[in-house]
């Protein structure tokens, strides 16, 4: 109060956070599953993951957080500026999945042993906890990290406009380089 007079609050700035606020070295945020969903990753699996990425002092820059998301339809991940997010995976692990999900990705699927079935809709992919967890890092982490990446190495550092086919190839070009120490880390039973 000034001279009986109250003041106005200056509630207008923002909160800070990971999303508004640069971080020096990217946190690692689990937030809860969501109904139907659970988390198969834990911050440790990502703490370790990202300790065999061969270029992440530079992969992380722009970084603020990974975030293991709540799990949403027909989302396995996605990005915003500064945060890359790993969606909560089915609580039923196996999956069914239209043709076009299981093309797109059968190079990983064959390489993580997960079998697929045809069925009237799709396919039936039939992940285990150990294939789940490798998908998830090793495709869908390191395909919101190609986002980023894109993100990063343009020139105003503001959008990721190379689209999924950039993400995509990053994610298996990525894969193929790190597969030997993904195992010697990982187990994938």
């Amino acid at each position: 109060m000034v001279d009986g007079v109250v003041q106005f609050k200056n509630r207008r700035a923002p909160t800070p956070n990971y999303y508004n606020t640069p971080q020096t070295v990217p946190v690692i945020d689990r937030e809860r599953p969501g109904s139907g969903y659970r988390h198969l990753l834990k911050k440790r699996d990502v703490i370790d993951f990202i300790s065999i990425l061969p270029d992440w002092e530079e992969l992380s820059k722009g970084l603020n957080v990974i975030v293991l998301a709540p799990g949403e339809e027909d989302t396995d991940g996605w990005h915003d500026p500064g945060v890359v997010a790993v969606c909560a995976w089915e609580r039923e692990l196996w999956r069914e999945v239209d043709d076009e999900y299981c093309q797109e990705h059968a190079d990983t699927l064959e390489r993580l042993g997960v079998p697929c079935e045809k069925t009237k809709s799709g396919s039936l992919c039939k992940f285990s906890e150990a294939t789940t967890k490798a998908f998830q890092l090793l495709h869908i982490l390191l395909h919101e990290l190609g986002h980023h990446h894109d993100r990063m190495t343009t020139r105003s550092k503001r959008a990721a406009s190379r689209g999924e086919g950039y993400a995509e190839r990053y994610a298996r070009q990525y894969e193929n380089l790190i597969w030997d120490r993904y195992l010697e880390v990982f187990e994938l039973e």
